[in-house]
């Protein structure tokens, strides 16, 4: 089969060259049109065979390379791949059986987020590409893991309107219930990846969550934006004096009194409160807490917004810093990717230094293993996850 050979613009192929899977459609020549999932071969303008690749006229990212040399993308290429990721994460979580499978550009299968929840999976398909190839990917799914009862498509983020894909959300094998049970870290979590956030639950703050298991021994708590109660349920387990979670969301509410009356947790209670507001008045009320978490849903999505998003990050950590007792601790995170952790570090001390309070960071924790960090490719790094120990 002969590919499409797309070329290069000259002095534009450097970090192609050392391996990012990504080349802008401004940095290709012109060329003939291609239809969209198309498999095409990447060449420097010198005739440097970068590997094959997956094209989408619609997007910025034009084509989103495989690193393969191959002249097809068959279900052998997918069960390869994902057998490897299997194995990777398999090794990490020896005694687990819910984590991400397959993070996308960091997996060498860019554009596609598989979580996998024991028996169930749920996919994303954020390219072109991928979309076009869902059903060899659940066949090549079922062969890695042949005790796969059902696969659910979570088709609903943003990023595929950019790649002139539909959103929506759908089971592409099997069944999938309403509820299905998980654990973390010897917790019980009650999960739903037909009604759940993302693809049913956030398995990147794993590691931080034990993290604030372990400072929680006989500490008042309070979990801003406990979505699921994740943090606030391993503080608890940690055996926190109370522990009290927040979310302006009655389902996440709803879902984090389940999962902590399902662990027999009696020192956690929830309240449905927007987290700015909650804050701002706990400090007219004068309340205090040993630790608070702040884990907020991204402020910033882009370069654009992220001077509105510093605002919003240092109002939320100024306010959380009033309410800590001396000698307590703040956690904070952001899952914003174009926040890097010098400029949440930057935020924090500013705001405590306006409201005379001292700190110092004690731990900076980051995404879990199953979310891998491609090096050449600092997008595929994006949460962060400081504690600081405040007076």
């Amino acid at each position: 089969m002969s590919l499409p050979i797309l070329q290069i613009k000259p002095n534009m192929h450097s970090r192609i060259r050392e391996g990012h899977p990504w080349v802008f459609a401004e940095s290709l020549k012109h060329h003939d049109p291609i239809p969209s999932g198309s498999i095409v071969r990447v060449m420097t303008d010198y005739g440097y065979d970068c590997g094959i690749g997956l094209y989408n006229p619609n997007s910025a990212i034009a084509v989103r390379l495989l690193h393969s040399h191959e002249e097809d993308v068959t279900i052998d290429f997918f069960v390869a791949r994902l057998r490897s990721a299997l194995a990777i994460r398999q090794r990490v979580y020896p005694t687990m059986d819910s984590y991400r499978l397959c993070f996308g550009e960091s997996d060498e299968l860019p554009g596609l987020v598989i979580d996998r929840y024991g028996h169930y999976c749920a996919v994303q398909c954020l390219s072109a590409g991928m979309d076009y190839r869902l059903d060899i990917i659940v066949k090549a799914l079922l062969i890695i893991i042949p005790d796969l009862k059902g696969v659910i498509a979570k088709h609903d983020s943003q990023l595929r309107i950019k790649e002139g894909l539909e959103q929506g959300e759908y089971i592409v094998f099997g069944e999938i219930p309403d509820f299905i049970e998980i654990s973390e870290n010897e917790i019980r979590l009650r999960v739903s990846l037909l009604h759940g956030q993302k693809t049913g639950y956030f398995l990147d703050q794993r590691l931080n969550r034990a993290w604030v298991g372990r400072l929680s021994q006989g500490m008042d708590v309070l979990d801003c934006f406990t979505n699921q109660g994740g943090f606030a349920l391993h503080a608890a387990q940690g055996g926190a004096k109370s522990v009290l979670g927040v979310d302006s969301a009655a389902q996440a509410i709803e879902s984090s009194k389940a999962n902590a009356e399902l662990n027999g947790f009696t020192a956690c209670t929830f309240h449905q409160a927007d987290v700015f507001d909650y804050l701002k008045q706990a400090v007219q009320d004068d309340m205090s807490w040993d630790i608070i978490i702040l884990d907020p849903p991204a402020f910033t999505k882009s370069k654009a917004t992220l001077a509105r998003a510093k605002r919003g990050y240092a109002e939320i950590n100024r306010q959380a810093l009033k309410l800590i007792r001396s000698g307590g601790y703040l956690v904070t995170a952001s899952c914003s990717q174009h926040l890097t952790v010098q400029m949440l570090t930057d935020i924090v001390q500013a705001e405590s230094k306006r409201i005379n309070r001292k700190l110092r960071l004690i731990h900076i924790g980051g995404q879990s293993p199953c979310h891998p960090i491609l090096p050449i490719m600092p997008e595929t790094s994006y949460l962060k996850c400081l504690t600081f120990a405040v007076e």
